[in-house]
């Protein structure tokens, strides 16, 4: 028996190096694990002989080196009955320290009886430091190989290049999935009854799976009726072939077992066609090749999920005991390092998309796109330009994976990350009749993501005042129907010029009064606080977001109504009410409202609000001679999750037998569409066309005092306290991003007035001053910013835009080169320090700032066109024209916008929208919004409502 002790612990420090260092869900390493067990029993059944029979015999160390191993072999033994969860990892390290504890005294022992490097206490000395050298050596090893090897194997890391087309992406067309990016590790398909298991998790995952079963994720298929039909509607205008583009991330089951292949409504009320984004989805993905979206990760089957879904019951039971008793390799398998430590990243693969040729048949198009806005704003952390940053940066799981009470096995510190991702889809749960979803969506729109502030009036102007067009502002524009933000940087929009306007603000501070008669303007600022991309995110195109202001007095009487839903509440709103989305047409001019993306070929306007920014809204409020003393305006920022029609086409849209025959092509689609069709198949519980709910996001609430016609007009009252100095410079934000310059920087000076040591003020007005031209302006205000707080980014960047303009290169670049210092990431701080160096004509330098630019985005249009300007100046023809052909693809098709001049002319509140300064009246107050079609938007009560349906969608 003292032979076997040492030989057996010889195989059990081996046997441990190997399960810490290098876990992994294999039978090689079930099988040492279950050796490692055994051998550790039997190993504590051999002890219990020393004890009793060489106890007396043995050294100092070696009796001390048996009795930690003997207490690691107890704590051990209690493990195996009740397992190394994340909860418990603190006996399980315990467990190990012990045990190695033990092992070096043991080992310092057996080298002392062997007078190793000699006798005496130096010898014992240098024994003693030569085998913590070991240990710390192979324990240091292990562990590097655990954590930082395995995590660095596992970074998301764009390619230098992006691909020329998009059949460089994924497979390529001649691949299984394309045109979607998703690929598998070996290139083979997944069994559909893989991704239809994730009730096997529920074994361990009890909270996370119940969550699950109620989320978006989990109806993101065809148990959705919404997606249903768009896909049905695509396969049946655009064939099968590019439908995949919407499975890589909607219909995992069918799409890499195969299915997908087949025409969808011959396989749609399938189990695998219901079974969502489950559980092994996310969890399966073992490599995200970019950020660039698109499904652009690498899923695997793994070599022992049979063994967890088995329906033996010694298989199963077998396969729980291993995890029990070492999660590590399950961990493994199905949560990679980047799902904690590159969350965004590797969220991106679904949340941001483009569309090209093989989709569209038409060009490059970026869709809706979560990340890169996300990664350029303050609420990163990444972005040296924002507004407004958080205390702490935040991720998505921070806001959309919140950590709440759980005794799942995989909870830490008895929290886990909601699996209900919690969002802003509200129609899910509605056509699920799942009320605590329902409350989830709900609670998480209205708590505090957005705010609404009816700030301040002033005297209205002429009626019909309004700026040329929503057109690019300067530089190289995107190809998109997303908006893009703090990503890019480009000339901003220029208002209409003329006098700062005379406000009466803050509401709430002072006495503001009206005269019956006259013609007022409203100004309401609505703010992004807590959301982390653009508000509304997602699919613009489906959504329903829109600013509702309406005046009462206190005789009850109406007189002002933007925003107002007919029937009751449950049609379609006010079409002259303002509306954050994106309004997209086909080739002939119809609105894309079928969840037809594929089909656009130019943007009316796109409306949306950067992360940590503001929209100022102007409405005109004619104040009639019969008004009461007292108006209440009272403004709602309201969601509804699909516009109306969408809804309806989505559930009983059937084409119009009573309307003459339209052609209809993946270009466009000039039917007509009636809502009479059947519903008694549609997904979900409500075998009806549902109505969705109207979600009241933030509102606010201020009086007007009103004073007779013939009383002096009343004049403008500003107060400028320190607490209103963030409502001040909300308003100025929002008047900033519509090139409203001259109020911008009037609404700034009163941010410096209310607090003078507030560097945002100061900065604030230093931006409007740079994009007037003003650089010696510019410069007195910064320098300001930068006494009160030295070193700050984003007043340093515009510093440095000034410069240049004037330029001093060097001091330029100086300044750039501290800001990169504080945000290494920021793609348009490298972008302007290419360009400086560019006209230093030392293109080298840019060149290599420019590419730093494209490992944060390869498809950055602005790095591109330069770097093929560089390469030209390097006399690099083949790089040059690399990019060049980048810059084409991404660059936007300007003749589009020729296809909006018809479809602007006969839908007038979506040419007002379209304007960067622009103001809603009221729509019809005496009948329901859509029966006001007729009235001209020009009147003094504005914008009324778009006519009823037509073709290609109902406008």
């Amino acid at each position: 028996m003292n032979l076997w002790r040492p030989r057996i612990l010889v195989l059990l420090a081996v046997t441990s190096i190997y399960l810490y260092g290098f876990p992994s869900a294999t039978l090689t390493y079930s099988g040492v694990l279950l050796f490692h067990l055994g051998a550790g029993l039997v190993l504590t059944v051999l002890m219990v002989s020393y004890f009793v029979n060489c106890w007396r015999e043995q050294k100092f160390a070696n009796r001390l080196g048996w009795i930690l191993l003997a207490a690691g072999a107890i704590l051990g033994i209690v493990l195996i009955k009740i397992g190394t969860p994340l909860r418990l990892k603190n006996w399980l390290y315990a467990h190990i320290a012990l045990c190695v504890a033990g092992v070096f005294f043991l080992a310092w022992s057996w080298l002392g009886s062997r007078k190793w490097l000699g006798e005496g206490s130096g010898a014992a000395a240098l024994r003693f430091a030569a085998v913590l050298v070991a240990m710390a050596i192979l324990s240091g090893g292990a562990w590097w190989a655990r954590n930082v090897a395995w995590k660095n194997s596992y970074r998301v890391k764009n390619p230098a290049l992006s691909t020329e087309t998009m059949d460089g992406e994924g497979d390529g067309p001649g691949g299984k999935f394309f045109p979607s990016s998703v690929q598998t590790r070996d290139g083979k398909n997944i069994p559909a009854k893989y991704f239809m298991q994730s009730q096997a998790c529920e074994r361990c995952h009890g909270d996370v799976y119940k969550q699950w079963n109620s989320s978006a994720h989990h109806f993101s298929s065809f148990n959705n009726q919404w997606y249903r039909k768009s896909i049905e509607y695509m396969q049946d205008v655009a064939g099968v072939k590019s439908s995949k583009w919407c499975a890589g991330c909607h219909d995992p089951a069918l799409l890499f077992s195969g299915m997908f292949d087949t025409p969808i409504r011959q396989i749609e009320n399938t189990p695998a066609a219901q079974a969502g984004l489950a559980c092994m989805m996310c969890h399966s993905i073992v490599e995200v090749k970019s950020t660039m979206g698109q499904g652009d990760f690498v899923l695997e089957y793994p070599k022992l999920h049979e063994l967890a879904a088995s329906e033996n019951p010694v298989v199963r039971a077998v396969h729980d005991f291993m995890v029990k008793v070492n999660p590590e390799p399950h961990r493994r398998v199905f949560l990679n390092p980047f799902m904690r430590e590159q969350t965004a990243e590797f969220c991106s693969g679904c949340h941001k998309v483009h569309l090209d040729v093989p989709v569209n048949r038409y060009r490059w198009i970026r869709g809706f796109n979560e990340y890169d806005n996300w990664q350029a704003s303050g609420v990163s952390g990444q972005g040296a330009r924002s507004f407004y940053y958080p205390a702490n940066s935040k991720s998505c799981a921070d806001c959309h994976m919140p950590m709440i009470p759980s005794k799942d096995e995989g909870s830490v510190d008895g929290l886990v990350h909601s699996h209900r991702f919690p969002g802003a889809n509200t129609a899910v749960p509605t056509a699920n009749e799942d009320a605590e979803q329902l409350a989830a969506s709900t609670h998480f729109l209205q708590d505090k993501q957005v705010s609404v502030d009816i700030l301040g009036i002033a005297p209205a102007g002429k009626a019909g005042t309004e700026t040329k067009g929503n057109v690019p502002h300067g530089g190289q524009e995107l190809s998109t129907t997303f908006a893009v933000g703090e990503e890019a940087e480009v000339a901003g929009p220029r208002g209409v010029e003329g006098n700062a306007k005379a406000i009466t603000a803050p509401l709430g501070r002072v006495d503001a009064a009206v005269r019956r008669g006259d013609d007022v303007n409203v100004e309401v600022v609505v703010r992004t606080r807590n959301v982390g991309h653009f508000f509304p995110g997602g699919t613009v195109d489906a959504f329903e977001v829109w600013l509702e202001l309406q005046a009462t007095d206190e005789k009850g009487q109406t007189i002002f109504w933007s925003g107002r839903v007919g029937d009751g509440g449950k049609g379609q709103v006010d079409e002259g009410a303002h509306f954050y989305r994106s309004r997209q047409i086909d080739g002939h001019g119809n609105v894309i409202n079928k969840r037809n993306a594929w089909s656009t070929r130019a943007v009316v306007y796109v409306h949306l609000i950067p992360p940590g920014a503001a929209d100022t809204v102007h409405y005109r409020l004619h104040v009639p001679e019969n008004c009461g003393e007292k108006i209440t305006l009272h403004a709602k920022l309201n969601y509804r999750k699909f516009m109306w029609f969408n809804n309806q086409f989505s559930y009983a849209g059937v084409e119009d037998a009573s309307a003459a025959k339209a052609d209809v092509t993946p270009n466009y689609d000039d039917r007509k569409w009636a809502f009479n069709g059947d519903t008694s198949g549609v997904a979900g519980k409500l075998k009806e066309v549902p109505t969705l709910p109207i979600t009241v996001v933030a509102q606010d609430t201020k009086d007007l005092r009103v004073i007779g016609k013939k009383e002096p007009a009343p004049g403008p009252q500003v107060v400028t306290l320190k607490e209103d100095w963030m409502r001040w410079n909300d308003y100025g934000i929002g008047l900033f991003l519509q090139g409203d310059l001259r109020n911008a920087g009037m609404a700034f000076e009163k941010v410096t007035q209310a607090d003078p040591q507030n560097p945002d003020g100061w900065v604030n007005m230093g931006r409007v001053r740079a994009q007037e031209g003003d650089n010696a302006g510019a410069v007195q205000v910064l320098d300001k910013a930068l006494a009160l707080k030295p070193g700050l980014a984003r007043a340093n960047y515009f510093y440095a835009r000034v410069l240049k303009e004037d330029g001093k290169y060097d001091e330029a670049i100086a300044k750039l080169q501290s800001v990169l210092q504080q945000y290494p990431r920021d793609r348009v701080v490298w972008n302007e320090l290419g360009r400086i160096y560019f006209l230093q004509k030392k293109y080298a330098e840019a060149a290599k700032a420019f590419q730093s630019t494209l490992t944060i985005d390869p498809e950055d249009l602005q790095a591109h066109y330069n770097l093929m300007l560089c390469y030209n100046g390097l006399g690099d023809d083949a790089r040059a024209e690399q990019h060049k052909a980048r810059y084409l693809r991404y660059k936007a098709d300007e003749s589009a916008q020729a296809l909006t001049g018809p479809y602007r002319q006969a839908h007038l509140e979506d040419n007002n929208e379209r304007q960067m300064v622009h103001e809603h009246g009221s729509a019809a107050l005496s009948e329901a919004p859509r029966a006001a079609a007729k009235k001209s938007p020009a009147k003094a009560q504005g914008k009324s409502a778009a006519a009823g349906a037509g073709a290609g969608g109902g406008q």
